[in-house]
């Protein structure tokens, strides 16, 4: 079951991707994906399209969405799998959760604005296909767009992360509320992209801990941001935790994503499959 190409994560024009989820359907199967996943932020709005798209190409699909949590001062993303995506306490708790984006985004602006870029919040919200989840990678695009900046590694360089212009931090989810939110509603929790939140040794062994007395059951060790010595690292971390483990691309767009959807390695093959918790929510 480890031989599985699952790819169960990746983005639409829901939140921040740029194809909407049907074209993302037909770009997994086309691209030999075996079992797929639609995981907006702090979004569901997109999983009955994807579903049925993925139904229309027989292509074996898994509801999910991917939440925004503050954990150690840091933001951290956990995946959800397999859940009701009509279930009222999640669709709300997502709801509050991106509650207060057009705020930060407005304040993003403001500071762009102070370092000689005008424009940047309606020039990001021409890039947001929900409005409700304008991001960073939406201002990045538009300075990107105008010239400031060639490419988005350049943007994050230089503006939108801490210490830099155009950084506003946000309060998202509780880490137990991301987890109850998807664990009510019938699905799995993964720890999403591990690697890249640069915690210390104490701070991430702190969220795995709490995470697992949540009840999260699972962590992506194969995704795209991750090198083959993040994979064997966080296989480590499965195995410690008794994590099951997840894979996926985190593609985003054919332009700007480094791993398009499917084309990953395949998960150590004495870890359990993600999947396997889930076949009874396969569609």
């Amino acid at each position: 079951m480890s031989i599985l190409n699952a790819d169960l994560h990746c983005h639409s024009v829901v939140s921040d991707g740029t194809l909407t989820p049907e074209v993302l359907a037909q770009r997994a199967k086309d691209l030999g994906v075996e079992l797929w996943a639609l995981t907006d932020h702090d979004e569901v709005g997109g999983q009955h399209r994807a579903a049925a798209a993925a139904r229309a190409l027989s292509l074996p699909y898994l509801t999910g969405t991917e939440i925004s949590v503050s954990f150690a001062n840091k933001t951290v993303h956990i995946v959800g799998l397999g859940f009701d995506a009509d279930n009222p306490q999640l669709v709300q708790g997502l709801r509050a959760t991106r509650g207060g984006r057009d705020v930060r985004a407005q304040e993003m602006a403001d500071q762009l604005a102070m370092v000689g870029i005008p424009g940047s919040f309606e020039g990001a919200l021409k890039y947001a296909g929900n409005p409700e989840l304008i991001s960073r990678t939406h201002f990045a695009r538009f300075l990107v767009e105008t010239g400031v900046c060639k490419d988005t590694p350049e943007v994050f360089r230089k503006y939108l992360t801490e210490g830099k212009p155009g950084f506003v931090p946000h309060r998202w989810a509780t880490l137990s509320n991301a987890v109850r939110w998807i664990t009510q509603a019938g699905g799995v929790a993964v720890i999403a992209h591990p690697a890249r939140y640069g915690f210390t040794a104490n701070e991430e062994f702190a969220l795995f801990s709490e995470f697992k007395a949540h009840g999260g059951t699972a962590v992506e060790v194969v995704t795209g941001s991750h090198s083959s010595a993040d994979a064997v690292t966080y296989a480590d971390m499965a195995r410690e935790f008794q994590l099951a483990a997840s894979r996926g691309s985190d593609f985003h767009s054919p332009d700007e994503s480094h791993t398009d959807l499917g084309q990953l390695p395949w998960l150590p093959g004495d870890l359990q499959p993600v999947w396997e918790l889930l076949s009874d929510r396969i569609q």
